[in-house]
């Protein structure tokens, strides 16, 4: 199912927290909210869903425009980024929701096994929801919307608060979760390897305002804006009268046409190899040296090359 917002406006307390003319969420893609802290990833999330109403403009799921928790009930499946569970055990939560939306018994038992055999809870489908680890309440989580198969699923930070191993282990299994379970989803994350792990399509949020929005390889190649490219874990630097965008790993020590001088602030040993960490123009640099490269002394100048960048505005 589409999803598109338009003319789009929230305010709290009187100032406008998000101003979208216009946005379109594609039918069967899954879409990530990219941005930093206070960028109103979650306010667009709670709006789609209808849990806050826009104070202009609406959203529309296919031909219908979302007027209230009603309507949205019966198209959306959310999952909270700090997982809520009433009383009683996993599975009882599980099938609150099914049972709500009009699921006939013996469908709510396929689709709950369905569920948590994929997302790996089956074992604790019994045990008090209130009384999981930290992986296991995110992952009961996921399959409770995972659960409803929805034409909207949303996920608020999905992998939020789970430790390294955790995290990691259902960062590889949301993918195949999502083609299995979901159609359209949109999904909220600050966390750039997230975004391009999850994704198929990206919208850049800051500040309440879209600056980029479609296929992340797109948005990736040719970032609008230098808040966006450092975004996306680009370096943003002035070199040689030019405003550039440097891809993760796309400086290198050399010498030729190109080359600018970098101001060696410190070198840090990383065991196999080194890194220069610098500035050139004030901005902060990072050049991995080729090995058995002899180390700059801080404050000298070491020339450098991009092999590939992005001239920005």
């Amino acid at each position: 199912m589409e999803v598109a917002a338009k003319g789009l406006q929230f305010e709290r307390e009187g100032r406008l927290v998000l101003d979208i003319p216009a946005l379109t969420f594609a039918s069967g893609t899954t879409t990530a909210i990219f941005g930093p802290n206070g960028s109103g990833k979650t306010t667009l999330l709670r709006l789609v869903a209808t849990l806050e109403m826009p104070t202009r403009g609406h959203v529309r799921f296919g031909n219908d425009v979302a007027s209230s928790l009603t309507f949205s009930r019966q198209s959306v499946a959310y999952a909270f980024q700090q997982p809520v569970f009433l009383r009683g055990t996993v599975y009882a939560n599980l099938e609150l929701g099914l049972r709500l939306r009009g699921v006939a018994r013996g469908e709510r038992e396929a689709r709950i096994s369905d569920a948590a055999r994929e997302c790996g809870i089956t074992h604790i489908l019994q045990r008090s929801a209130r009384n999981l680890s930290g992986g296991e309440a995110q992952r009961a989580n996921v399959a409770r919307a995972l659960a409803l198969r929805a034409p909207v699923t949303l996920l608020d930070e999905p992998l939020a608060g789970l430790d390294r191993v955790a995290r990691a282990q259902l960062l590889d299994d949301l993918p195949r979760l999502l083609a299995t379970f979901a159609t359209t989803t949109i999904l909220v994350t600050h966390d750039r390897e997230e975004a391009f792990r999850i994704a198929e399509h990206l919208v850049i949020l800051v500040a309440g305002v879209v600056r980029a929005s479609g296929a992340k390889s797109e948005i990736y190649r040719q970032p609008p804006d230098r808040e966006t490219a450092e975004l996306l874990g680009y370096m943003v630097a002035p070199v040689n009268g030019r405003l550039v965008a440097i891809p993760p790993g796309g400086l290198r020590a050399g010498t030729g046409a190109d080359a600018f001088q970098v101001v060696v602030d410190r070198v840090v040993d990383m065991g196999n190899h080194q890194h220069v960490l610098g500035t050139v123009g004030g901005a902060r640099v990072d050049v991995r040296l080729p090995a058995h490269t002899a180390a700059p002394s801080q404050g000298s100048l070491l020339s450098v090359v991009a092999q590939s960048e992005v001239l920005l505005p």
